[in-house]
């Protein structure tokens, strides 16, 4: 049985196994750090850890994929494709339901402690 290469990442002082394609490897180190650094602004500006972080972060990373423009003609193409279907007032209905639903979930636990 051929064992699939693995890449150890660190986030946020937690070390996670991931499996990675050799040819793969920079640009999954390269999406780390950028995943790492952007949890860490969220988190200096939230004060938010852990589950809530990560929930966060990946809205924060998603929204800037969906609203950043194409850099050139294909991208734009394929954009626009892919958005002809995306409803932003759905998107933001959506992300306000989540974070109010985690912010609710949190103000729990809090309490426990």
């Amino acid at each position: 049985m051929k064992k699939t290469p693995t890449l150890d990442i660190l986030l946020q002082g937690h070390e996670y196994r991931v499996a990675c394609a050799p040819e793969e490897r920079e640009a999954l180190i390269a999406a780390a750090t950028h995943v790492d650094a952007k949890m860490g602004e969220i988190a200096a500006r939230t004060k938010s850890s852990g589950e809530r972080l990560a929930v966060m972060t990946a809205l924060n990373l998603a929204h800037e994929l969906l609203v950043k423009p194409a850099p050139d003609a294909a991208a734009t193409e394929v954009s626009e494709t892919s958005s002809a279907s995306f409803d932003s007032a759905e998107f933001t209905r959506r992300i306000d339901s989540i974070v109010a639903r985690l912010d609710a979930a949190m103000g729990v636990q809090e309490k426990l402690f």
